[in-house]
């Protein structure tokens, strides 16, 4: 277990059930959201491939802004 894994473990398990499972939820929720994904590209390989180049496309015309994390 990562040190940083060990820290989150020892913090949720002193939490309340009803946050415990919340966690347990999302984190469950992410894993599968990444697996089903992994599985999308791997089905079809070049569709990665073929989002990558649009993405650089529009970025090379000047298309896309860059991201501010403070407006979500």
């Amino acid at each position: 277990m990562s040190q940083l894994f060990d820290e989150a473990w020892s913090r949720v398990v002193s939490l309340p059930a009803t946050e415990q499972d919340a966690i347990a939820t999302m984190i469950l929720e992410a894993l599968e959201d990444e697996a089903c994904w992994d599985a999308a590209f791997l089905r079809s390989p070049s569709a990665l491939e073929s989002l990558a180049q649009e993405a650089q496309a529009e970025y090379a015309a000047g298309e896309t802004m860059p991201l501010d994390p403070d407006l979500s």
